[in-house]
C-alpha cells in the first residue's frame, strides 16, 4: 500500500478517536438535562417511586436525583464536572501532533493506549467503592477498550510509514 493511502487510513482513524474524546467531554457539561432527557425516554415519571423501579431504570433515576438534590444545594459541584469536560478537550488537543506527523509523535498514542488501559482498573476497582453497578462499570470499561482500538490500529500504521516490519496494514 502506498504512503498517502496509509496516511489517510491513520488520520481517519485519529480523527475517530479525538471526535470520541471530544463529544464523550462535552456530554459532561450538562450532565443533569441529560439525565432528565434519558430518564424520560426510558419512562421514568419525576415523582416514580424508587421502589417501583429496577435495574437500569432505578440506577438512571438514583443518578438523576442524586445530580438534582446535589446541584440544588451546591451547584458549584457541576463545576468538577465541567473540568472533566475540558480535561477530555484538553487531552484531545495532544492527538493533534500525531495528526500532523505520525512517526514522530508515536508517543502520544502510546500513552493514550496506557491510558485507555488503566480505564479498566479503575472501573472495576473504584466503581465498586463509590456503589457503581457492574453493568455501568463494563459500560466505562468498554470506553478504554474502543478507545484503543483506533490508537492500537494508529499505532500499526506508523510502523509501516516508518518503514517497519508490518507493512500492510
Amino acid at each position: 500500500m502506498d504512503r498517502s493511502a496509509l496516511i489517510v487510513r491513520y488520520r481517519a482513524a485519529l480523527i475517530v478517536f479525538i471526535v470520541g474524546l471530544i463529544l464523550s467531554g462535552l456530554t459532561a457539561f450538562p450532565l443533569s438535562r441529560e439525565l432528565g432527557f434519558l430518564s424520560a425516554m426510558l419512562g421514568i415519571a419525576a415523582d416514580a417511586p424508587m421502589e417501583s423501579l429496577g435495574g437500569l431504570r432505578l440506577w438512571i433515576a438514583t443518578v438523576r436525583v442524586g445530580l438534582e438534590r446535589s446541584y440544588a444545594a451546591y451547584p458549584w459541584i457541576a463545576y468538577g464536572t465541567d473540568w472533566l469536560g475540558f480535561a477530555h478537550v484538553a487531552i484531545a488537543i495532544f492527538f493533534i501532533g500525531p495528526l500532523r506527523d505520525p512517526t514522530r509523535n508515536r508517543w502520544v498514542l502510546q500513552a493514550g493506549v496506557v491510558c485507555c488501559a488503566l480505564v479498566l482498573p479503575v472501573a472495576l476497582i473504584a466503581g465498586p467503592l463509590r456503589g457503581i453497578p457492574f453493568y455501568w462499570r463494563l459500560l466505562d470499561c468498554s470506553f478504554g477498550i474502543f478507545g484503543a482500538l483506533p490508537l492500537l490500529y494508529c499505532l500499526r500504521l506508523s510502523r509501516s510509514l516508518e518503514g517497519g516490519k508490518d507493512e500492510t496494514p
